[in-house]
């Protein structure tokens, strides 16, 4: 399977775990930059998970996903979210 394919699946996974979260806990919990390992289908994979934003109104969080391998780790797959406060 293509290695980005594979990043996938662990990024929709870390998506749907911190997306999860209230607002309250995605700041208190991402005061810094998470960076954290964990294993999929017994693969490693590397995940950070950053807020990027937070606002009156909504926190904006950026999860991140590589395998560590060279080249292709200098560009992990991401996405980010919005989660709305109130």
């Amino acid at each position: 399977m293509n290695r980005r394919l594979e990043w996938r699946k662990v990024l929709d996974a870390e998506l749907k775990l911190w997306s999860a979260k209230s607002c309250q806990e995605l700041v208190s919990e991402l005061s810094e930059l998470r960076a954290y390992q964990l294993e999929m289908d017994s693969q490693p994979y590397q995940v950070e998970v950053e807020l990027l934003e937070n606002t009156a109104e909504y926190v904006h969080v950026s999860v991140s996903v590589d395998d560590g391998s060279l080249p292709s780790s200098l560009v992990p797959l991401s996405e980010s979210f919005i989660k709305r406060k109130g």
